[in-house]
């Protein structure tokens, strides 16, 4: 696919990704919301790339929808799909990005309204610029959290702040950004990417692709767990494979040999046999 809206990069074992229309804020269309879900596809096809970052070209990082078709910009009745086949296009790329076996990591560099922000609630890391502005702003528009931010943002940064941030739909700096738990990190401008590189690059240089794969899978599918025994076996399935993989073998001589470890294992070809567990019954 050639990319008209984004911006495709690979550096070394990151991926960069830049929504790329900074005349229009980056606003959120549906040939951004068709290339990021490729990206991320052939991203996670790709075992060279460790991680991904992704970043806003300009001075925003996504004013939200493009509202270039006015009051009916969201208004789906001229089609002939139904209401119960209708599928929210930001939702298609958080559930993208659900499914991604590599990290993600946010780069927010400027304002991040509606979809803008909640397309990175999937994503592992978020970091924000100082100039960063965020806003759920739905209920201003009368319309709906989506992206699957009703899912993510409660278990984030807990059911009153998401609330909170719901129901007034306002605009908020990067330090509540921060103080609410939303982004891990708030550093001056020129600082955002250099940081989001060095914990890519943390990731690349000293951690096993397929064990970063399973802990994340972990991590998000966990949230939905309902006690703490659906996670004990998915657990002890991991160490049990695992286990018995050069990986962990690897692992274990390069910290006994005091040098960097080399890990082997593909994402793409050697997740142990017990992946994906949640489309298990029993799990």
């Amino acid at each position: 696919m050639t990319y008209e809206h984004i911006r495709y990069e690979v550096e070394g074992p990151t991926l960069l990704v830049t929504l790329n229309r900074p005349d229009q804020l980056n606003a959120f269309t549906a040939t951004m919301r068709d290339e990021l879900i490729d990206a991320y596809r052939r991203a996670d096809a790709d075992d060279a790339i460790r991680t991904v970052i992704v970043t806003g070209a300009g001075r925003a990082f996504c004013a939200g929808a493009d509202l270039g078709r006015g009051p009916s910009t969201f208004d789906r009745t001229g089609g002939a799909v139904r209401a119960e086949q209708h599928r929210d296009g930001g939702g298609l790329v958080s559930l993208e990005v659900h499914r991604l076996k590599k990290p993600v990591i946010a780069a927010i560099n400027g304002p991040a309204v509606g979809v803008g922000i909640t397309m990175t609630l999937p994503m592992d890391i978020r970091i924000a610029s100082t100039g960063a502005r965020m806003g759920f702003v739905f209920s201003r528009r009368g319309i709906v959290p989506e992206a699957c931010s009703s899912y993510f943002l409660p278990r984030l940064v807990g059911p009153s702040q998401a609330a909170e941030w719901f129901y007034t739909g306002r605009v908020f700096d990067a330090q509540e950004a921060l103080a609410g738990r939303l982004v891990s990190r708030v550093v001056e401008p020129p600082d955002l990417l250099p940081t989001a590189r060095a914990i890519a690059a943390e990731i690349a240089d000293h951690t096993s692709p397929v064990s970063v794969a399973l802990c994340r899978q972990m991590l998000w599918r966990g949230l939905a767990f309902s006690e703490p025994m659906e996670a004990h076996r998915v657990e002890s399935l991991g160490i049990f494979w695992m286990g018995q993989s050069p990986d962990v073998k690897e692992g274990v001589a390069s910290f006994l040999e005091k040098r960097q470890p080399r890990f082997m294992g593909r994402p793409s070809t050697d997740m142990p046999p017990y992946y994906p567990w949640w489309q298990e019954a029993e799990f």
